[in-house]
């Protein structure tokens, strides 16, 4: 049952030392407040998972919250490596990061059987890959009524699922629309679940390709004005990409990294200075 509360209070009360936590949303709605309030909280020996981890997982990474990284693809979208996922792999800086590789297809199905309370999920796919090469958790099973073999692979049944949504009503109904990615799934495979929302309305009125969580599906609802924000939340503001180009160069260095984590993440900045920026180019429009 949906409890509308503070970020600092859900992670607080939902998230804990060694959890497997995912945070997903495809494209735009990625939940970066929730991973910030994840490192100002100090968590640590987490297990990342999501199909495509980009900055706030290089943040996370970075700030040894992770011990192990489960996905399917890892990079700066348009610009190129993750600077402190390779640190991690490549010489154990801040500490050694174990990976699960897998194919956005197959994480797409493990959630899918998460989701439905299945203990692993099948599909035709890895056969064309080296993936099996690297990932024993990668199976076959032979179909039974037709002799074909399949890839079996573990469910994904998260300790925690977190995403970012556009609203939510007064009993913690939730609204997602646009790009709907693999968000709802999340929610239903995770054992405990936080959503944070850019506002909470009186009535959701869903439009068109969108979904609504009901309350009872969640754990907590918490309102965060530009919690997506560097990527995008349809409906309240566009992908920042000047801020994907400019981390290529913030996180190439440790120290750099560390500095701007500390004035924009764990410091008074807290992130206020990119909002306002959002806020100025909306005004500026009108």
């Amino acid at each position: 049952m949906a409890v509308i509360c503070s970020l600092k209070e859900a992670v607080a009360e939902h998230i804990h030392d060694g959890d497997a936590i995912a945070l997903e949303g495809f494209t735009h709605l990625i939940p970066h407040a929730a991973g910030h309030e994840v490192v100002r909280q100090g968590r640590s020996d987490l297990t990342l998972i999501r199909m495509t981890p980009d900055l706030i997982f290089d943040q996370l990474i970075g700030m040894g919250c992770a011990r192990k990284l489960i996905f399917a693809w890892g990079g700066n979208p348009g610009v190129g490596s993750l600077y402190r996922l390779r640190d991690a792999v490549e010489n154990g800086w801040p500490r050694p990061l174990a990976l699960e590789e897998h194919s956005h297809a197959g994480m797409a199905n493990a959630y899918v059987a998460g989701a439905s309370n299945l203990p692993f999920a099948l599909l035709r796919g890895y056969k064309a890959t080296d993936l099996v090469k690297f990932n024993d958790r990668i199976k076959s099973v032979t179909c039974p009524f037709t002799g074909e073999e399949l890839a079996a692979i573990p469910a994904l049944r998260p300790d925690v699922g977190v995403i970012h949504a556009q609203r939510a009503d007064k009993v913690g109904n939730v609204l997602v629309h646009g790009i709907v990615g693999l968000q709802k799934e999340v929610v239903l495979s995770a054992r405990r679940s936080i959503v944070t929302v850019e506002e909470i309305v009186d009535r959701l009125d869903p439009p068109a390709n969108s979904y609504v969580l009901p309350h009872w599906a969640v754990d907590a609802v918490c309102v965060e004005p530009g919690g997506a924000y560097p990527s995008y939340a349809l409906g309240y503001y566009e992908r920042d990409n000047r801020f994907y180009i400019a981390w290529d160069a913030v996180s190439k260095d440790r120290d750099g990294f560390g500095a701007w984590m500390q004035r924009h993440v764990l410091g008074t900045a807290d992130f206020r200075e990119f909002r306002a920026s959002i806020d100025a180019a909306a005004e500026a429009k009108a």
